[in-house]
């Protein structure tokens, strides 16, 4: 499988203050790297894609906050720009990162895979992920509706990107 020309890096969360400035939320290990003011990030769509032209954006300030970033935009100076990105997520050429080890997914690679059952049995496809206080969920669509799966190994015990598979052991009264 190629490796990806982008990476998704964080999202938008919401607007803060009247100065244009927005909520992010990680989407990287390397979030004090990728978020730094004098730092690029390109402009994404709600979709995770690259947006149209591929706007450059230029961090002027960042702060940490609740577990995520504010960011002060170069190219965002309002409230009511800022809230016209809402829920759009920010990228970063894959060659400005360091690649993920062997055992490292990125979590773009995850939405679109199959999920089974350690069992063989067939659940759905990972619609989106979320990052909660708790950790990493994934959100299973199934035949019977969504299910939010914990991203643990203890949950999680493969994924194969190139069979576009994950595997989960769920535990008991998760699928209930």
């Amino acid at each position: 499988m190629p490796a990806p020309e982008y990476v998704i890096v964080g999202r938008v969360r919401k607007a803060h203050g009247i100065r244009g400035e927005l909520v992010v939320e990680s989407l990287t290990d390397a979030s004090e790297v990728v978020f730094a003011s004098g730092r690029h990030l390109l402009a994404g769509t709600i979709d995770g894609q690259i947006a149209a032209g591929a706007p450059e954006l230029n961090i002027r300030r960042s702060t940490p906050f609740k577990g995520g970033w504010i960011l002060r935009l170069e190219e965002i100076t309002d409230r009511n720009a800022a809230e016209l990105w809402r829920e759009r997520y920010l990228l970063l050429p894959a060659v400005e990162l360091a690649p993920p080890a062997a055992d490292e997914v990125y979590f773009h690679d995850l939405v679109g895979l199959r999920v089974e059952l350690s069992n063989g049995g067939a659940l759905g496809r990972v619609e989106a992920l979320f990052e909660l206080p708790q950790g990493l969920v994934l959100d299973v669509r199934t035949d019977k509706g969504t299910v939010m799966v914990p991203y643990r190994p203890e949950v999680v015990t493969s994924v194969d990107l190139e069979a576009g598979l994950v595997v989960i052991d769920p535990p008991a009264g998760l699928l209930d």
